[in-house]
């Protein structure tokens, strides 16, 4: 019996990427804003990873989240990287901005994830982790080094993480990924609860996920977590699409139509895209996340909007949302 471990009030939930300074250097006081800003806001799902500005959000998040009632809150992370302190001349080139000083290595055997859950634990002050995903197992973050890392994982991290579940020691883990293979290879080995599924299903892009990903999940009985549901900011009018610069083809003649089309409705596409996602049963949660607190405010807003109908079948009309993708009744 999986762990259904995200309910209806953790639908709407925050994650670290931007706390960890991926867009701007945010610092320790409007990190804080912003975690307030979302337990005020009645959020009560928390996901970073010690990737995010190497340790930093990690530690933000723990800082915020210590002196809280852990019962009244579900509280994720990340393994599959060791990380080492090393002089601020040596700290690798990254996405972040004002990371801390801290080199990794990609390690995906049952000795780095216990050590990676007990680093992150001393990390944030917290005294368990509700949910593990193992992270960035995928082609776009270790190459051809895939198989390699897959096996590595199946002999090691997919046994110990169930071992820890069993044992009481976490709740749940699954996969958290930018690509819908190392979801499916997981659940093909190994019986993971809970995936967190980033880039993959936006109101953009999301056919493939509809065909293939979707389907495996629910037989499974696996839930799944949206991670960029915006596409990294792009859905919002940043010109930034997945975490990268480059924009794919006809990308923007598809978004300023959607936005259009919202406009004619008297709807945000924002409030639109955070629908869309959720419309499908396989999503418990989204989990954008925020450099402002504004963001939060926006996103809870969203949560509480309502879309017409006849948006939704304009769009799948003209045909900018595929015809098997579930959308709000």
């Amino acid at each position: 019996m999986k762990t259904l471990l995200l309910t209806e009030k953790h639908r709407l939930g925050i994650g670290g990427v931007a706390i960890g300074t991926a867009f701007e250097n945010i610092t320790d006081e409007e990190a804080h804003n912003i975690l307030q800003t979302a337990w005020n806001s009645g959020i009560r799902y928390y996901d970073t990873s010690p990737w995010y500005g190497l340790t930093k959000s990690e530690r933000r998040f723990g800082d915020f989240l210590k002196d809280k009632d852990h019962d009244e809150f579900i509280f994720s992370t990340k393994v599959g990287r060791l990380f080492r302190q090393v002089p601020e001349s040596e700290v690798p080139p990254t996405m972040w901005k004002n990371p801390l000083n801290y080199d990794f290595e990609h390690n995906y055997t049952a000795d780095a994830v216990k050590r990676s859950i007990d680093e992150s634990l001393q990390r944030t002050g917290l005294d368990h982790i509700d949910i593990v995903y193992i992270h960035d197992l995928s082609e776009d973050q270790v190459g051809d080094r895939y198989p390699y890392f897959l096996k590595q994982a199946r002999e090691g991290a997919f046994k110990v993480l169930s071992e820890l579940r069993n044992e009481g020691v976490i709740k749940a883990w699954g996969m958290g990924v930018n690509k819908i293979e190392p979801i499916l290879d997981c659940i093909e080995s190994a019986d993971p609860d809970i995936c967190l599924s980033a880039t993959q299903y936006s109101i953009l892009e999301h056919e493939d996920a509809v065909d293939r990903l979707l389907p495996a999940v629910k037989k499974a009985g696996v839930q799944l977590v949206s991670g960029a549901g915006y596409n990294s900011g792009y859905v919002t009018g940043k010109e930034r699409y997945n975490y990268k610069d480059v924009i794919p083809k006809g990308m923007e003649q598809k978004r300023a139509r959607i936005m259009a089309i919202a406009e004619k409705y008297k709807i945000n596409i924002v409030d639109a895209a955070l629908h869309f996602v959720l419309a499908s049963e396989e999503f418990v949660s989204i989990i954008p996340g925020a450099s402002k607190p504004e963001q939060v405010q926006n996103n809870v807003q969203a949560l509480h909007a309502q879309i017409p109908l006849g948006f939704w079948q304009e769009l799948k009309a003209e045909g900018l949302i595929y015809e098997k993708a579930e959308v709000p009744q």
